[in-house]
């Protein structure tokens, strides 16, 4: 970044503090990852001087002769990977993804279900302060007591309100989701059921976690997290009907241009994740999710739903005397970057919850296998048991530094990735 170091020495600076940040942390982010060199290549390139309002031969600029082709090329990489029939890779991100399918099969104040934001669902499945309860009538469903989706409460409520959109998918859930039984419940009642696998489509596209192609009838995901590529989003449907209903949603809807630099770099990362080598890093990620899960039971910690089948991974500290926000924070200092999170029927307000959210896609990209694992459970009960020991903090930090320079993080200096 030669140029900009000349041109605007404080930007400059920020990324490069960026920059050893996350080549000197362990990040356990669950929505967060490491896009290959590639993929920042193909973010940084010439595409992004390029206005490409409409679709691959119906646009409203001239000059699309490489634009148009590259939609394409990133469409149909798409439907290689997840085996759908209609693809749209315009979406700014994940939340728009999904206003544009609720644009495109509701009206306003239609009904809508979607898992409670404090059991592990998204702002936009319906939570009070977001655009999704505000234009539409939001029906939350929770999970049980064994912090597993109630299907029967779905069942039961989708009966009551007859709702048009069954939205399933969270950003909490660390089970394996029974897309068949939601398409059951969503079907019955004349709904749509919306899929939404920002958090697992790379579990999905490595085949350890089941698809919903086949019993959703529509698919949002973002296209980083555990799909390892840039910040953006897909929508897929096996429907033509929806396909068209959706393309207009998006265009002239509720956007203009896409980010076509993103879009080159969605097609890279759908290629590097389309290879033997990605669905063995999927496979790891459950590995080391699981291994990471077991370890912190071992040392009391109490896991949301008893464990984990995906990435991911919900903590209640209640039971360590500390908040999640004071475990966060403290974790922060020790060289480990998690988020706090609410847990279910969470006594605690959301700014200060009760639960952490951890996820292993990262570190697995940087190569750690269970061993790093354990670990890392080591160092998060050592750091939550003393988190007022600066001396504590240090320690760690000094240690979480030494294993992060065995383990080069892809697409950043010292990486071949």
């Amino acid at each position: 970044m030669r140029d900009l170091r000349t041109v605007d020495l404080e930007v400059w600076s920020l990324a490069q503090q960026e920059e050893s940040r996350q080549a000197k942390k362990i990040r356990l982010i669950a929505s967060e990852n490491y896009v290959s060199h590639a993929v920042r290549e193909a973010s940084a390139s010439v595409f992004t001087n390029k206005y490409s309002e409409g679709y691959p031969g119906r646009r409203y600029y001239e000059g699309q002769q490489n634009v148009d082709p590259l939609e394409e090329l990133a469409r149909q990489r798409a439907r290689d990977v997840f085996g759908v029939k209609y693809v749209n890779v315009q979406p700014y991100s994940g939340s728009p993804a999904n206003l544009a399918v609720y644009f495109a099969l509701l009206d306003p104040g239609d009904t809508f279900m979607g898992q409670h934001l404090t059991h592990g669902g998204h702002l936009t499945h319906g939570w009070k302060a977001n655009f999704s309860a505000t234009y539409y009538n939001s029906v939350p469903y929770h999970l049980n007591g064994d912090g597993l989706i109630d299907y029967d409460e779905i069942d039961k409520l989708a009966k009551e309100h007859r709702p048009k959109l069954l939205i399933s998918g969270a950003s909490a859930y660390s089970r394996v989701i029974d897309w068949e039984r939601l398409a059951n419940i969503a079907h019955s009642v004349d709904a749509y059921l919306l899929a939404d696998i920002a958090h697992i489509a790379g579990l999905i596209a490595g085949g350890v976690h089941p698809s919903p192609v086949g019993y959703a009838d529509v698919i949002t995901t973002t296209t980083h997290k555990s799909l390892r590529g840039p910040r953006g989003a897909m929508v897929m449907t096996d429907d033509e009907y929806i396909a068209k209903k959706v393309d207009r949603a998006i265009i002239p809807g509720l956007q203009g241009g896409p980010h076509n630099n993103t879009t080159a770099a969605i097609a890279v990362a759908l290629a590097e994740a389309n290879t033997p080598e990605f669905k063995a890093y999927a496979r790891q990620v459950v590995t080391n999710a699981s291994t990471l899960a077991g370890a912190l039971t071992e040392r009391d910690y109490q896991i949301v739903s008893g464990g984990t089948d995906n990435h991911l991974m919900l903590i209640d500290v209640t039971n360590k005397g500390i908040s999640g926000k004071q475990a966060a924070q403290a974790l922060d200092l020790a060289g480990l970057e998690t988020n706090y999170n609410t847990i279910p029927d969470d006594p605690r307000k959301p700014f200060d919850p009760s639960g952490l959210r951890l996820g292993t896609p990262a570190t697995t990209s940087r190569g750690m296998t269970e061993t790093e694992m354990v670990q890392i459970a080591e160092w998060i009960d050592r750091v939550v048991r003393d988190h007022e020991n600066d001396a504590v903090l240090s320690e760690v930090r000094e240690e979480v530094v030494a294993l992060c320079d065995r383990f080069p993080a892809p697409g950043l200096p010292g990486s071949e990735v």
